[in-house]
């Protein structure tokens, strides 16, 4: 409890004022000295925003047990979300869209998708397909990213923060796997003609601009999660919308629907 609220930089009073407790009693819990209620610890989790996961390893260390359950996507249980998912994803097109999970396994894409992976070797297609993988191998989108050194150091920055947030031995392990490849800094790509326009700057956000059919298309990137889960499968997804940056980008794809 001490290494959340350190890392959320929330001092012991101001945690106690949040939860109705005292700093004292909040004192005692992290040193030990008193074992909170279950109702405590779920208290205080939630004013220090801790992920659904981490919550239950909260609870199992003050010796009560899990409160949130996580059920296998492919559960019965979870019929209604996928196939909320696959019209929502469906719905986003011909924009890509796809779902992964706390590692960045693809549980679920469109045809958007589908399309900038057109072309990629079948190893890397394989399952368990994984977002981040595909992206930054030597193999994969890597070569195709006009701008990939920014690109990469967005992906990579993101993965730290989802390190210090979930504490995940998986996650760590994958992010030294896509650190350590090789990649070819922008200036060392050839650079094909866009066909229509520029690749003009973005002030508002950074777009990834990705070689496709001899042009260069350009997305911003936008991720939801749910709100308030109860499940920590549920918890743990997230939906990556990929956005049109410009004109040229939006009449491409427009062009495949007709």
């Amino acid at each position: 409890m001490r290494g959340w609220r350190e890392q959320r930089r929330v001092s012991q009073l101001e945690l106690a004022l949040r939860a109705g407790s005292s700093a004292r009693h909040i004192s005692f819990i992290e040193t030990g000295r008193s074992r909170p209620s279950e109702e405590m610890v779920l208290r205080l989790a939630e004013h220090l925003d801790v992920p659904v996961r981490e919550r239950n390893s909260l609870l199992l260390a003050a010796g009560y047990a899990p409160h949130y359950p996580e059920t296998p996507l492919d559960d019965p249980a979870m019929d209604a979300l996928r196939e909320g998912l696959e019209r929502l994803i469906q719905g986003y097109e011909p924009y890509p869209a796809f779902v992964v999970d706390a590692t960045y396994n693809v549980v679920a894409a469109n045809r958007g998708i589908a399309m900038l992976f057109d072309g990629l070797p079948e190893h890397l297609l394989a399952p368990p397909l994984n977002a981040l993988r595909l992206t930054l191998h030597p193999e994969g989108l890597a070569p195709r990213i006009r701008n990939l050194r920014e690109w990469r150091g967005h992906l990579l920055a993101q993965m730290e923060r989802d390190i210090a947030l979930r504490r995940s031995d998986a996650l760590r392990a994958l992010y030294e796997e896509v650190a350590a490849y090789p990649y070819s800094a922008p200036e060392e790509h050839a650079s094909p003609e866009r066909g229509e326009g520029t690749v003009e700057p973005f002030a508002f956000a950074l777009p990834m601009q990705i070689e496709h059919d001899g042009r260069v298309l350009s997305f911003i990137s936008s991720i939801s999660t749910f709100n308030t889960p109860m499940d920590v499968t549920v918890a743990e997804l997230a939906i990556e919308t990929l956005l049109p940056a410009d004109p040229v980008t939006v009449k491409y794809l427009q062009s495949l629907m007709s």
